[in-house]
């Protein structure tokens, strides 16, 4: 079972019917965390970003990094300016700190999703990609901006190769571990770590709790999850019964780095549902909308009462902020 969109991979209907929103053996233990309370004093402070008073309101749209006109795009539409902003990294693939750089300047948290398409999570915990992993990291450090990073997006999901369908999830903690300390071991602790599920409504065999690295590898907790036309129309009934697994074994905030609404006569209210339902939470930071018309027409503007009701949602002051106020590099 495939997803339907992607930034990196041509997908498939199917799964997205079933309510599926896809994108697009470490050398540690407990005390090899490398979140905020144990960054290095030099390093860019994340902390204050972990869980802001204000939401995120996040894009991802096409061309994103190699241009950012589809920023100015969105924020024409939504009538805000976005302050996270998601894209697709391919594994093997160097960091472009200049791309980083340039989301940072116009006021938005980087938020980067780390794709392992062609090395084996077994093979990445081994240390097959260590050379790779540490130039990464190291890169990343000298960046001394913010970088949110999700590493094997919607690994509880059969459509990718480092899914449940083609990976065992303590194959997908030892590599999340393995790479983390790597991280660490080079001082890159301006990342906000992001372990990122698919909601469990088309997968409902496959258990989270197998997949959780330990709360000392992880800042964030991203539920992925689209509005189809077919699927759930509420946000509870949508995020819900994946929010309440995910909270048994751990209190960690949610984000929601991937949604969207199929177009149609639903779309408005399913924004209006996005928005009151993160809105009510505390523990939910924010979401990233994936504003794009690839196979489906997700974007804002696909329809002017969509269009209006994102932005009358957006226009809440609850929802954006400035991210560079609240940090540090020192």
């Amino acid at each position: 079972m495939k997803p339907l969109r992607t930034v990196a991979v041509p997908l498939t209907l199917g799964a997205l019917l079933l309510g599926v929103a896809g994108c697009g053996a470490g050398a540690s233990n407990a005390a090899g965390s490398m979140n905020a309370d144990t960054a290095s004093s030099d390093a860019y402070n994340i902390k204050p970003l972990l869980h802001p008073e204000k939401k995120y309101l996040g894009m991802a749209a096409d061309g994103i990094p190699g241009s950012l006109k589809p920023m100015d795009e969105f924020s024409k539409a939504a009538g805000k300016n976005p302050n996270l902003v998601g894209y697709f990294v391919a594994w093997n693939t160097p960091f472009n700190s200049a791309e980083a750089k340039d989301i940072w300047a116009k006021g938005a948290l980087p938020f980067m999703n780390w794709e392992p398409f062609d090395a084996s999570l077994s093979s990445i915990a081994a240390g097959k990609s260590d050379a790779y992993i540490r130039d990464y990291a190291k890169n990343v450090r000298k960046l001394d901006v913010p970088i949110a990073m999700t590493f094997g997006h919607e690994m509880n999901g059969d459509w990718y190769p480092w899914g449940s369908g083609k990976a065992s999830a303590k194959d997908f903690v030892a590599a999340w571990k393995h790479v983390h300390d790597l991280f660490k071991d080079e001082g890159a602790s301006n990342v906000i770590w992001t372990w990122s599920a698919n909601i469990t409504l088309p997968v409902p065999n496959v258990k989270l709790k197998p997949y959780w690295p330990g709360d000392e590898y992880v800042d964030w907790v991203g539920v992925v999850g689209y509005y189809v036309k077919n699927g759930p129309s509420t946000f509870k009934s949508l995020y819900g019964s994946t929010m309440d697994e995910i909270r048994t074994f751990t209190q960690k905030p949610f984000l929601i780095p991937e949604t969207g609404s199929e177009p149609g006569s639903r779309k408005a209210s399913d924004i209006n549902s996005l928005f009151q339902g993160v809105a009510s939470r505390d523990d939910v930071l924010g979401f990233i909308w994936f504003n794009i018309d690839k196979e489906s027409n997700w974007r804002i503007d696909s329809g002017a009462q969509a269009e209006q009701a994102f932005r009358t949602n957006a226009a809440d002051g609850a929802f954006g902020f400035d991210p560079g106020s609240l940090g540090s590099s020192h």
